[in-house]
Parts: C-alpha cells; sequence; structure tokens
C-alpha cells in the first residue's frame, strides 16, 4: 500500500562534464520536419542512465526515433549550477525543445532559455521559485512534471524519523548550496520541527567531494539522525550518502528509494522512472502545436514508502509495526 502525501487534485491536460548519448544514423522520413530535442539530466550516469533510457523507450511508444523523425540529444553533466548552464547554453542554438531534469536545471533554463519550449521533470515548486505562472496554468514557456509538495514531504519525513527514533531531538539537515528548492524545502522543515519539538542544523555542500567533511560536521556537532533535502546533487551521491550515514550511526531519510537499497535507512517519495516517462507526453503535445503555456502541470499523487530492517538492526533500531504495515518495500 503507497503512502499518498499528495492527494490534492489538478487539471491535467496530458494523460567530461557531460557524456552525449549516440545518435542513429536513420534517414529521416520525407515530408516532416525532424524535431531537434535536447535533454539536459543532471547527477552521475549511474544514476541517470536509467531515466534516459526510460524517456527514449517512451518516446518509441509515440513513433518518436532518434535519427528518424526526431534529432535526441541527451547530455548528464555534474549536478552543479554552473556546469548545468554551460551544458544547456551549449545546446540552444541547435534545438527547438529542451527537456531539464531538476530544479537546479530547471532554474538554468528559465534564466538561458526563457523562450524555448521547455519541459521540466522533477522540479520542487516550480510556482515558488517562478518557472511557471500556476500549475494549472503555467503561462510561459515551461510546464512539465513537479516533483512533491514540499511542506507535507518534508513533515512526513521528519515524522517518520520521530516514529523510528521516539526521543529525536536533533536532526541534520543536508542540503545542496544553489538549489532552489532548498529555501522551500527549509521552510517546510521548520514548521514541521517546530510541532515534533525537534531542533534542526543545517549543513551545506557544493560538491561529491564536500560529503565526507558535512557527515564528520553532522557526527561531531551531536546530530542523532540526518534528513537530506531532495535534489540533483544528493540523488547523484545517494549511495556515498547512505554508506556516510551509517558510518556515522545515524539515521537517515531521503527522497530517494535508491538511497534505501544503498543502506539508507528510510525514504519516501515518488517514482522517478514513472515521472520521467510522462515527459514524452509533453513533447509529443508541442510537436503537434500544442503550447507550454497552455499544458498543466503535473503534481505525483503516488509517495512509496521504503525501509531498510537491516541498516535498522546496526543502528539498534526498531521499526513500529505501523510503519512496516504500509511499506511499499522492506529491505531484508
Amino acid at each position: 500500500m503507497a503512502i499518498n502525501i499528495a492527494r490534492r487534485r489538478f487539471i491535467a491536460a496530458v494523460g567530461g562534464a557531460a557524456a552525449m548519448w549516440p545518435i542513429l544514423a536513420q534517414a529521416q522520413e520525407p515530408g516532416l520536419k525532424r524535431w531537434r530535442i535536447a535533454c539536459v539530466l543532471p547527477g552521475s550516469p549511474e544514476t541517470i542512465k536509467p531515466l534516459a533510457t526510460a524517456l527514449e523507450q517512451r518516446l518509441a511508444e509515440f513513433g518518436y526515433q532518434d535519427g528518424r523523425n526526431i534529432k535526441l540529444v541527451t547530455r548528464i553533466v555534474p549536478p552543479q549550477p554552473e556546469i548545468v548552464e554551460q551544458a544547456i547554453t551549449a545546446l540552444l542554438s541547435d534545438i527547438d525543445i529542451l527537456t531539464v531534469l531538476g530544479t537546479v536545471a530547471g532554474v538554468a533554463a528559465k534564466k538561458l532559455a526563457p523562450q524555448m519550449p521547455t519541459v521540466f521533470c522533477a522540479v520542487g515548486a516550480p510556482v515558488e521559485i517562478g518557472l511557471v505562472e500556476s500549475l494549472a496554468h503555467p503561462g510561459g514557456n515551461m510546464t512539465g512534471i513537479t516533483f512533491e509538495a514540499a511542506i507535507e514531504a518534508y513533515g512526513r519525513r521528519l515524522q517518520i524519523l520521530k516514529e523510528i527514533v521516539p526521543h529525536l531531538g536533533r536532526v541534520g539537515v543536508l542540503r545542496a548550496s544553489g538549489d532552489a528548492n532548498v529555501k522551500i524545502s527549509m521552510s517546510a522543515l521548520e514548521r514541521a520541527a517546530l510541532q515534533l519539538g525537534i531542533t534542526l542544523s543545517a549543513f551545506d555542500v557544493h560538491s561529491a567531494d564536500d560529503l565526507d567533511g558535512a557527515f564528520g560536521d553532522i557526527h561531531k556537532s551531536g546530530m542523532q539522525a540526518v534528513i537530506v533535502v531532495a535534489g540533483a546533487l544528493v540523488y547523484a551521491n545517494v549511495r556515498r550518502i547512505s554508506e556516510l550515514a551509517l558510518q556515522a550511526h545515524l539515521p537517515s531519510c531521503t527522497a530517494f528509494r535508491e538511497a534505501v537499497i544503498a543502506g539508507g535507512l528510510v525514504s519516501i517519495g515518488p517514482d522517478l522512472i514513472d515521472m520521467i516517462r510522462q515527459v514524452p507526453v509533453y513533447l509529443d503535445k508541442i510537436m503537434r502545436g500544442a503550447k507550454p503555456a497552455d499544458l498543466p502541470v503535473q503534481e505525483p499523487t503516488r509517495f512509496d514508502l521504503y525501509l531498510n530492517l537491516k541498516t535498522a538492526a546496526a543502528l539498534g533500531l526498531t521499526i513500529p509495526p505501523s510503519l512496516l504495515a504500509t511499506a511499499d518495500e522492506v529491505i531484508e
């Protein structure tokens, strides 16, 4: 049974710094425009390639094939804002549509390509950070799929940690500097922490090189658990973050199930593969003449709960039966 955080219903009109996937050398169908689509996907090859594959497969289901009736260029780039901006800038002169993954890339696309039709995926709070006017009526050059409703999601994550660690009083918040999602997520966390009697302390990282030092600081500061703000940088480093949390003997909660599979304690969040498979729905509509301004933004309503019992045992924790009963997957 899935845990549903966002139940609100929105109107929907739609059911080395870079690596480039190869372009298939196939003939273009005569008489048809070959749309040029660029996908900028910040992260690591390990975490991003399954998403890129899902995107290509879904495009094929709509009848679009790279080298025949579209030109598709996918770039996997490190999740630092300046590198993402460089990747987008390098592509703009030779594309018709831009697709981006994550808040950092969404913000960069809005800044650098305010007129380019753009489909985003897994962006946190696109209204609040200025990407669209509203979810139902984007009103500009961008539309797509949000990642979560931050207020509800982060409140639930903190509550789950409190259920697992009843005497929880101090929580470290690991967050990526330069990610526009951080401010909104922190506001939601602070609101929930006040209600739960928890004190939060923030620890910023700019790149993967900062993670070891950040966890050292979290441990020295006497934090009893760590909650990770969702974003491209942490998604690219879910395995290392889970390892460091366990080494520091810290219960961890993230938005990504990959973290729990890698040894983290608990995660609750949407399925990124399912989300990115919705991107071609938008691309198809735009290529058929629709404008991003008129295509409502979608928000996921299904959030899955993952628990790692092996990690819980290593930390000397007992998962409450109520959480076990509602978990979508329990790793033993």
